[in-house]
């Protein structure tokens, strides 16, 4: 049964772009509806910027109550404390009908002032093994919407609140599963996209131009490498490509991911959950190497979704040694129609629309399970 659609939604989510890129393409879904749309965020959320200016941006008080001493987590308290009642101000002020939770500590104290207020609440999670902050939320949602058919952290209870409608992508990202993946031949060159984050990761600089060193020279003069690489160490990581022979584009950050992963044969990547979204909406194989200092280990969590789907193959980071690497690459650029199976099996990942489920989600006066919720089995699973 639907009710009527919201008039006003705030969007909470922290500053990192696994939070603001979903709430980004909710907002644009949303504005295209005719619904008003609001962003709180804390300092470091830097908003939708230029692409949204219609949607206004406050910042609250927000702070970790993990890690460090207690003094750190007294404050982080405090922050928090100090961050509901100014979301209770902005959304009463606001006149907001739903809330909706990205993760990050900004969306703890505006989901709650929104739950207190008796609004609709209604959570994301891109990742595998729901965030700190969702879990914190759960009790507290009409709907939590995910990434993943199979999610670890919810209690059993909780799990009938689910609903799978994918973690939105840029619209640009979608529009690659449009464009099909070639599969290099025998002969031709083979491009190799290496991502590590924003900032790039140590372990790839250091490992990946190792193991293509070690590949038979055929091979190797087959490799075109474009790789996200820190400034520090640019100068140094682009030396040891030029003693393979292998070319290679390096920076610290490219501006056209889109149409770089649209020429890559292969992926060499970490695996947070917008990563994964963007490989399985764009069709693309991946190496995924999930960083390996998260408590929960929610990117191994989302590596092994992908793996086991078949559009990718994991090589942990305590066991990516460029003898490992090597071997998985030779084996690849052997054998290309494993990489034309991994790129289907990608796709075939994907959830698409995301943006469209997930903003019916929001405008539903009631949740239900028929379609993608959890099945029967599923939840007596998860109670057992």
């Amino acid at each position: 049964m639907s009710g009527p659609a919201p008039r006003k939604v705030v969007l909470a989510a922290g500053g990192t772009g696994g939070h603001m890129f979903p709430a980004q393409a909710l907002a644009r879904e949303l504005l295209d509806r005719g619904i008003e749309v609001a962003l709180i965020t804390d300092r470091r959320g830097g908003g939708f910027g230029a692409e949204l200016p219609q949607v206004d941006t406050y910042r609250i008080s927000a702070g970790g109550v993990t890690g460090g001493g207690p003094l750190r987590k007294l404050k982080g308290a405090m922050s928090l404390v100090i961050g509901f009642f100014q979301a209770r101000r902005i959304v009463r002020d606001l006149g907001a009908d739903a809330v909706v939770g990205f993760g990050g500590y900004p969306s703890v104290p505006t989901v709650l002032a929104g739950s207190r207020a008796g609004l609709r609440v209604v959570l994301h999670d891109q990742n595998a093994v729901i965030g700190l902050a969702n879990r914190v939320l759960a009790s507290r949602a009409h709907g939590i919407a995910t990434s993943f058919a199979e999610v670890r952290g919810l209690r059993p209870h909780e799990r009938r609140k689910l609903v799978v409608t994918g973690n939105p992508v840029r619209p640009a990202i979608a529009d690659l599963g449009n464009r099909p993946y070639g599969a290099p031949g025998p002969d031709d060159d083979v491009l190799i996209f290496i991502m590590g984050g924003s900032l790039g990761a140590q372990v790839f600089n250091e490992v990946v131009p190792a193991a293509i060193h070690r590949l038979p020279e055929r091979q190797r003069q087959r490799i075109k490498v474009t790789q996200q690489v820190r400034g520090e160490v640019l100068d140094s990581v682009a030396a040891s490509y030029r003693e393979s022979g292998v070319e290679a584009e390096l920076a610290g950050f490219f501006d056209d991911v889109p149409e770089r992963l649209a020429r890559a044969h292969l992926v060499i990547c970490r695996a947070g959950g917008s990563t994964i979204a963007e490989l399985a909406n764009a069709g693309r194989p991946a190496i995924l190497v999930p960083y390996p200092h998260h408590a929960d280990k929610q990117q191994l969590a989302n590596a092994q979704a992908l793996s086991e789907a078949g559009g990718g193959w994991v090589l942990q980071q305590g066991s990516l040694t460029p003898e490992a690497l090597a071997e998985r690459l030779g084996s690849l650029l052997a054998n290309p129609a494993l990489l034309a199976r991994a790129a289907q099996c990608s796709a075939a990942f994907a959830e698409r629309d995301a943006a469209r489920r997930l903003a019916d989600l929001v405008c539903a006066a009631e949740q239900s399970n028929g379609g993608h919720g959890p099945d029967d089995a599923a939840e007596r699973e998860a109670a057992a």
